[in-house]
């Protein structure tokens, strides 16, 4: 194929002479992999550093980025068959193409279009250099466009739409309280309140360990002013949470209300028609062609959409969901804004955009400056409803049409105490009591929760009792294994299994005297936490907990669980005296190593059946960053990832991380160029 004609498929939908303007000259982009194999990527332009970003997670993971990609064409079902084929549909019934069209000229800035124009070349040319790797051919070339349908999807999901959809299609339409103790920490500590006098940001997210929504950690580096090291998303051009020269911000998920449900009204004489506002509105339609592996003909599925947007057809009547995530292309553009701030001002006008949908965002900058808002696209609603609830769907009054600005959202800047932070909780515990924001003063339409959980009261308990910070202090708390003195699972009260007599069950009294004498510490050699969490999962598993109220063991049910106890260790072990790294492990390839940690302490882990009665971990510490802002100078960053850079099994960075990971510490990292490219064990060009 002749260049001219490669360059016509490249950009299929965009022309030539908007592909002239910004083509990506590879010998002009550098990556320089460290001893540990994670990417430094520096350009002259924004734009080739995110090529070179794109060409350099290929190289580690290109098909987790694929599979990220393919529901932009409808391709996923060609690749896994049906359940690619329903994130195809749910693709299509979302509008992404149609928001797309709408927005793309008119809503995205010129410079961050020719950023995903030069990150999309990146990986068109990976797919054309490494055919081999290319899991279905039709998804290569991809055009910006297509790239700009991924980010619709995927902000969608994030907002939790997937979920909501499966409520509606398997009968459940009442929007359950979304709150969930899994997920992450963010902290930042004032200067005033550090003994070294420097700012701290610690970015701790609680993703899964591997998939579509594992962390990779990569540096970009530019000549216009991009200069971040942080983690990223497969298929994300830019840094989703980390630290640039200046300044730095974790993410942390909230559970405010995103999506509203509500059902049509239809008429009895034609299915295809709902009432609004005293009339009778046809529903829109279009035909989704599904390719599913394994079958040699599309399969045609129609997806419909009311004025309220997606809408689907159930047995129990017709539902629409309605969500920000889907009406906004600008999500991944504000980020791109964060990465680039320079000061507090700037990155408080990237947050005006309000275009990515959720999240609670940590702040701390070298200016002495700390922040927390609680993030999110959510809607301006009219009160007389119950929007935690399913709503009618037949009147203008609950067709809200525009969000509240950020001023409306909650958020803290410079408490006197000194911090802010913030474990998945209410946004109304996020500094010193004293500090506190009020839920009586914000729009109780936006649903954020009320909760606390584990981590949120143990680092309450630490941080309280110390007048000044230490840095040594700081890694402590992020470190943090124990659980608080009053346990405080969302879905489970388990609290009176610590008030069990050993005289009053004798069949299990040994567990009894371990949990006694259990301080409550979830660390590798701890049998305690070894009790405690085969008792968890037992309940969890049996009470389905994640998904009901909060349930009060009794003492008897503490005994019935304790019984489970006894019966698995002896089962799987041949004895009863186990510790936790014995029953739980950090796994990658033929790696084995014990891990710490249980759900919601602040060092959380998240674990699935593995083999021999033993666990796997799967979801939790992950991508860890810890920052100090200096007065002067670049901030001092130290990170870990739980496996490593790379994705390829024979690679040295697939599992070269994971025993700093399980012993808890950390390796130095920077954003100075002199020193990365000194350092270097690797540098080229994309193509080398």
């Amino acid at each position: 194929m002749n260049t001219n004609s490669f360059l016509v498929l490249l950009f299929l939908g965009e022309t030539l002479t908007a592909y002239a303007q910004t083509a990506i000259r590879p010998e002009r982009v550098t990556i320089a992999r460290d001893r540990w194999g994670v990417p430094h990527i520096f350009a002259p332009t924004d734009p080739e550093v995110a090529y070179g970003l794109a060409w350099a997670h290929a190289e580690d993971n290109f098909r987790t980025i694929q599979l990220v990609l393919l529901p932009s064409k409808g391709l996923l079902g060609r690749y896994l068959g049906k359940p690619g084929a329903s994130v195809d549909y749910v693709t299509q019934l979302l509008h992404a193409h149609e928001l797309v069209r709408e927005q793309y000229d008119s809503t995205l800035a010129p410079d961050f279009k020719a950023l995903i124009t030069g990150y999309v070349q990146g990986l068109n040319d990976y797919a054309r250099a490494h055919p081999g790797e290319v899991l279905v051919k039709k998804l290569f070339p991809l055009s910006p466009r297509d790239y700009a349908a991924t980010m619709v999807l995927s902000l969608s999901v994030i907002s939790g739409a997937d979920d909501v959809i499966r409520q509606i299609l398997a009968g459940k339409v009442q929007q359950p309280d979304a709150f969930k103790a899994a997920g992450s920490n963010a902290f930042a500590i004032h200067s005033s309140k550090t003994t070294d006098g420097q700012t701290y940001l610690a970015i701790n997210s609680h993703q899964p360990l591997e998939g579509p929504v594992a962390w990779y950690e990569a540096h970009l580096c530019s000549e216009q002013g991009w200069n971040i090291l942080g983690g990223l998303f497969p298929g994300g051009p830019v840094i989703f949470h980390g630290v640039n020269e200046n300044l730095g911000w974790a993410h942390t998920v909230n559970y405010q209300d995103k999506i509203d449900v509500f059902q049509l009204q239809m008429n009895p004489a034609n299915g295809n028609q709902y009432r609004f506002d005293g009339q009778w509105v046809d529903l829109e339609s279009k035909k989704v062609r599904l390719r599913v592996k394994g079958v040699p003909v599309a399969i045609g599925k129609k997806a419909y959409w009311s004025r309220y947007g997606a809408t689907l057809k159930t047995k129990q009547g017709v539902f629409a969901l309605r969500l920000g995530a889907n009406q906004d292309l600008r999500g991944v553009e504000q980020w791109y804004r964060m990465n680039k701030a320079r000061n507090f001002s700037e990155f408080h006008q990237a947050l005006q955009m309000t275009a990515i949908p959720g999240f609670n965002i940590v702040y701390a900058d070298r200016h002495d400056t700390i922040f927390y808002v609680s993030n999110g696209k959510i809607p301006l609603r009219d009160r007389g409803y119950n929007w935690r609830g399913t709503l009618p769907g037949n009147t203008s009054r609950t067709l809200w049409t525009t969000f509240h600005p950020l001023r409306d959202l909650p958020q803290i800047l410079n408490p006197p105490s000194g911090y802010v932070f913030n474990m998945n909780h209410t946004p109304f515990n996020a500094t010193g009591p004293t500090d506190n924001l009020k839920p009586r003063e914000y729009d109780p339409t936006m649903g954020y929760e009320l909760n606390n959980n584990n981590r949120s009261q143990r680092f309450a308990e630490q941080i309280r009792v110390l007048n000044k910070v230490s840095y040594a202090d700081f890694k402590k708390i992020k470190y943090d294994l124990q659980l608080p003195r009053k346990l405080m699972h969302n879905s489970l009260d388990a609290n009176a299994l610590f008030a069990l007599k050993p005289t009053d069950y004798p069949d299990v009294s040994d567990f009894i005297t371990t949990l006694t004498n259990w301080n409550r510490k979830a660390t590798a050699d701890s049998r305690g936490a070894a009790v405690f969490l085969i008792f968890y999962r037992y309940w969890q598993d049996k009470n389905n907990l994640s998904a009901s109220p909060r349930h009060q063991l009794s003492p008897d049910d503490c005994a019935e669980g304790l019984r489970y106890v006894k019966t698995h260790q002896q089962q799987h072990f041949g004895r009863t005296d186990i510790a936790l790294g014995d029953y739980q492990k950090h796994v990658r390839g033929t790696r084995e190593l014990p891990v710490w940690g249980i759900p919601d302490v602040l060092c959380s882990m998240y674990a699935q059946p593995y083999n021999d009665g033993k666990l796997k971990v799967t979801q939790g510490e992950s991508y860890i960053e810890l920052v100090r802002f200096p007065k002067n100078g670049l901030p001092e960053i130290e990170s870990i990832n739980c496996y490593g850079a790379s994705n390829h099994p024979d690679s040295p960075h697939y599992t070269d991380q994971m025993e700093m990971f399980v012993n808890q510490q950390t390796k130095k990292m920077t954003l100075d160029k002199a020193t990365v490219l000194k350092e270097a064990v690797r540098t080229y060009h994309p193509g080398q």
